[in-house]
């Protein structure tokens, strides 16, 4: 039998080389059988052919006695007959495998072919040289006489062989049927042999698997294979003992492994929970100190905190500012109130980037200031602030008992901390476009102040120091016109500042830019008397209002040229609203020379420059048309729809 211990190939491969050598081996033995029956009769043949060409040597030696022949052609007849026959005699000695023929290696055989060859040697072939050689009628007749009974004797030693060799036949041919049987028994035996291993290493083996795995699937786990050899299906035995004993494990503690997991579930969704509630109150309008006091209280409620705080970093500076602060003793916050990066453990976490949760009562190689320790405090926990991968600042964590943030905890922690400093960066990019916007409306306020209220009274100080001249040489007509030039001054300054009042007084509103245009010429006109007309073409969408009121506020600069210097009885609007926002702004004026020219500079011009700067503030392109006598053009093109408009 295959050892145990082997793999089920190789037991297959070794039963399966066995049955071959033993099959190899029997098929081998039949071949050689075959041949050795083949050289025998190809043996037989010749030997037969001996013993015919002895009796024909007989015939031709006694048709050589008589006188009437030609003894010429019979001796070299008879000579010819000699040598086929001693050439025949070799080969059946020696044998030929390539015909194949050679007689039987038993020594019975051996010696009779000794013996036939010393009787051909000693007796025949001298005898028919002797005929063959003699001269005398009366010799041949004698020698003839003696060649007939040696010749028998010749003859039945070669019968004798042929008989040798036809028994030793008559054995292989039994040999070589036993053979063929026991082939025939071989196979038979070998495939049963081969079932009943098969059916034991396999057949067996897997029926009680596949058992085994229908009583599993049952829910029967207590069933275990027995592990009867090393092989293949040994180590699925095993296999499925193992994965029987993990499954009755699982199965035991599944009720455990579910509340585990709904466990874990019910964190996850308390902390996605916090984390939306966290984000929605950041997405809402607050100050700073507004968000980082929510984010602070909602953490300390959610992870029982006795204490927190928010630092934040000051701009261009290493210092970390207290913002708020929550359970801290006002000694710690007064102490603590600006921190340096890479001091304490919080300044290290706003310089590294990297969350901290510290137990106070281990020994640490950082230098702590143990100030929070003083306060009660046994474990801190610092956070970063991030914005675009820059931090922005930190919030703390303070417990009164050992407490040490998980990594699952410090990751929400971390992602909190992104969100705060979004809302932080977020919200100072608020402030800042306020300021910038409050500035640039500041320096249109004092362009406009300077081009026209500035003008005037440096206009009047000019006619009131004429007026005192006149006044001193006592010329009172030249006095009276000076007051009169200075009346009209002063009305014109107060026109302008009402002018300029209405500028910045103006609020759109849900109107859109069609009704602002419409409801500013309705107060021009009542103002100053000039006839205005207005026409609308097109059906674009309507603008945002940050884009009308500037619009707005260039058509009204306009408006307040062509009444302070156009001179004109009429002015038309012209608004065309398709792909492009174009405005045009017509009077039928004096005109001027546009250009460095000798008349009016355009840059120069009262207004014309902010009217520029508020057509680039929102990418409009400004032109001016006019000539001397033939009033003034100004178009005003919005190549593009911005983005927000409704």
């Amino acid at each position: 039998m295959v050892a145990l211990d082997q793999k089920l190939g190789t037991k297959i491969v070794n039963i399966l080389i066995v049955f071959f050598i033993v099959a190899l081996a029997a098929i081998s033995m039949t071949l050689y059988v075959s041949w050795q029956l083949e050289g025998a009769g190809a043996a037989i043949n010749d030997a037969g052919s001996e013993r015919m060409r002895s009796y024909r040597m007989a015939y031709l030696l006694s048709q050589f006695t008589h006188e009437r022949t030609d003894k010429a052609a019979l001796k070299s007849e008879v000579m010819q007959e000699i040598d086929q026959f001693e050439f025949t005699l070799r080969t059946l000695e020696k044998g030929n495998p390539a015909r194949p023929l050679f007689l039987p290696k038993e020594p019975e055989v051996q010696a009779q072919m000794k013996r036939l060859r010393q009787g051909w040697l000693d007796r025949i072939k001298p005898l028919i040289l002797q005929i063959l050689n003699s001269d005398q009628p009366t010799g041949q007749s004698v020698l003839t006489g003696a060649y007939q009974p040696a010749l028998q004797d010749f003859v039945g030693m070669v019968n004798d062989l042929v008989l040798m060799v036809e028994r030793s036949n008559s054995r292989n041919t039994s040999l070589l049927r036993s053979f063929q049987i026991g082939l025939v028994v071989l196979a038979l035996i070998g495939t049963i042999i081969l079932i009943s291993l098969f059916f034991v290493m396999v057949i067996r083996p897997v029926a009680k698997l596949r058992g085994g795995i229908q009583r599993m699937a049952a829910a029967d786990f207590s069933v275990r294979l027995p592990v009867q050899s090393k092989d293949e299906f040994g180590a699925l035995a095993e296999g499925f003992n193992q994965m029987a004993d993990r499954l009755k494990n699982l199965y035991g503690t599944l009720e455990d492994r579910v509340q585990e997991k709904t466990r874990k579930l019910e964190d996850k969704n308390q902390e996605l929970a916090m984390l939306y509630e966290i984000a929605a109150f950041l997405n809402k309008p607050a100050s700073v100190e507004d968000l980082c006091t929510g984010v602070l209280k909602k953490l300390m409620g959610i992870l029982a905190a006795q204490g927190g705080l928010v630092r934040l970093t000051a701009p261009n500076s290493d210092a970390l500012y207290i913002i708020i602060h929550e359970g801290m003793s006002e000694s710690f916050t007064h102490e603590e109130e600006c921190l340096t990066l890479g001091q304490c453990l919080c300044g290290e976490s706003a310089r590294d980037g990297t969350p901290v949760s510290w137990n106070l009562s281990l020994q640490s190689p950082r230098q702590l200031l143990l100030r929070c320790q003083r306060d009660g405090f046994q474990s801190v926990s610092a956070i970063p602030i991030r914005s675009k991968k820059r931090v922005l600042g930190i919030f703390n964590l303070f417990y009164q008992e050992q407490h040490v943030l998980d990594s699952q905890e410090i990751q929400l922690l971390e992602s909190i901390g992104q969100h705060l400093g979004i809302a932080i960066e977020n919200q100072r990019l608020v402030l800042r476009e306020r300021e910038m916007a409050v500035s640039e409306e500041r320096n249109l306020l004092a362009q406009e102040l300077h081009d026209s209220i500035a003008q005037s009274l440096a206009f009047l100080n000019i006619q009131v120091q004429l007026l005192a001249d006149s006044l001193r040489r006592g010329n009172a007509t030249e006095a009276m016109e000076g007051l009169e030039q200075i009346r009209e001054g002063v009305q014109e300054s107060y026109d302008d500042v009402r002018e300029l009042l209405v500028h910045f007084r103006t609020r759109v509103g849900n109107a859109d830019l069609a009704s602002a245009i419409t409801s500013a010429l309705e107060k021009f006109e009542g103002q100053t008397g000039i006839e205005t007309t207005f026409d609308k073409s097109g059906g674009g969408p309507p603008l945002a209002p940050e884009y009308v009121i500037q619009l707005l506020h260039i058509i009204q600069e306009a408006l307040s040229n062509v009444r302070k210097h156009a001179q004109a009885t009429r002015v038309d609007v012209d608004l065309a609203q398709n792909e492009e926002c174009r405005i045009t702004v017509t009077d039928n004026g004096k005109g001027f020379v546009v250009g460095p020219k000798p008349g009016i500079d355009t840059d120069s011009h009262v207004g014309l420059k902010i009217m520029r700067e508020r057509a680039h503030r929102i990418g409009a392109q400004l032109e001016v048309h006019s000539a001397p006598g033939e009033g003034t053009r100004i178009s005003l093109t919005l190549a593009r729809q911005p983005k927000g408009t409704a």
